[in-house]
């Protein structure tokens, strides 16, 4: 049964449950198309196997309907943009996890372990192409989802560099730089989400691109909080053990702001012996935390100033400023 999008104020889990309902027939329909070995290990990313979904919250297919709907089109019209931007996320994230040589994804085995490094490169670019070949019939669609991911290969690109770059000094990662990953790495498919889902539902030029932009901004903003949460989040809701980003030397916008302030040097000398607890306490001392944050606000300020100058229909228009402020309102 297709999911009915009312026009009132919603949260943002009904909206995210009602997007479920309308893309995962679609997601699964897509899936099955592939060779049966590559469907299978899709259905493991995806939690299938298990009967239940293991993924992630389904925050960018989301945007992809309500960027249709708030051009005033049907929910529907944007499920072909919200299945490409999820099977394009699920492979960056099989990918991510071989670089990053993370063993686990939300509980479970990631793909590469579960099935070997191979299989799992395989199944990600069996992903890729299948998003693809989902809108390869759109007129501007593939433009849109290249471009994004153009962008998303610097942001990682950039990210693995930081790892090899000094604390300090002519060479070390500035904030700006960071913002420029940020927005990369992980603002790009957020934006492109939107924009897919907009240009589906028949939205002109300059309202695709600036809710683009608009998603991008959000994206740092999603990055920023992540970082937060990398840093001061609990283990039981990130999923993540306490002071994983310090112990990683992860260059993190709380991090490199700290590091510009007096306190600089006292916190180097933590972060090289691995006092993680100690450090965590001298970068909020140093205002890194707030800073932070206040960046995070900021972006999400820039991206509700280019919806609100936006002729966008005003139910689906609540709904998406209530989602995008949910990314940045990952404190806890």
């Amino acid at each position: 049964m297709t999911a009915v999008f009312r026009a009132e104020r919603i949260s943002t889990a009904h909206v995210l449950s009602e997007t479920r309902e309308l893309v995962h027939p679609a997601l699964r329909e897509a899936v099955a198309g592939l060779h049966p070995w590559l469907a299978e290990m899709a259905a493991y990313s995806f939690g299938w196997c298990e009967g239940a979904d293991a993924g992630g919250k389904g925050v960018r297919p989301a945007l992809a309907v309500l960027g249709a709907r708030a051009a005033g089109a049907d929910a529907g019209a944007g499920v072909p943009g919200a299945v490409a931007v999820e099977l394009v996320h699920a492979f960056s994230l099989l990918h991510d996890d071989i670089m990053d040589g993370d063993a686990t994804r939300r509980g479970r085995p990631a793909l590469w372990k579960a099935y070997g490094t191979g299989p799992a490169v395989l199944a990600g670019d069996a992903l890729f192409a299948l998003a693809v070949g989902i809108l390869a019939d759109v007129p501007g669609g593939v433009r849109l989802l290249s471009g994004a991911l153009a962008d998303v290969m610097r942001g990682q690109a950039d990210d693995l560099l930081f790892a090899s770059r000094p604390w300090t000094g002519p060479e070390a990662v500035t904030p700006e730089e960071y913002r420029v990953m940020a927005e990369g790495k992980t603002g790009a498919l957020l934006g492109c989400s939107l924009a897919l889902g907009a240009l589906l539902g028949g939205a002109p030029q300059p309202v695709v691109a600036a809710l683009d932009r608009a998603g991008r901004h959000a994206g740092v903003a999603f990055q920023l909080a992540d970082d937060v949460l990398g840093i001061w989040g609990r283990p039981d809701t990130t999923g993540k053990p306490v002071g994983g980003d310090l112990r990683e030397g992860k260059k993190t916008y709380p991090v490199l702001t700290a590091l510009a302030a007096p306190e600089g040097a006292r916190l180097r000398d933590l972060l090289r012996r691995h006092r993680t607890a100690e450090a965590a306490a001298l970068i909020e001392a140093a205002g890194g935390r707030a800073a932070a944050l206040s960046e995070a606000r900021a972006h999400m300020a820039a991206a509700r100033t280019l919806l609100d100058g936006l002729p966008l229909e005003p139910g689906a228009a609540a709904e998406l400023g209530t989602l995008l402020d949910a990314l940045a309102d990952r404190e806890r």
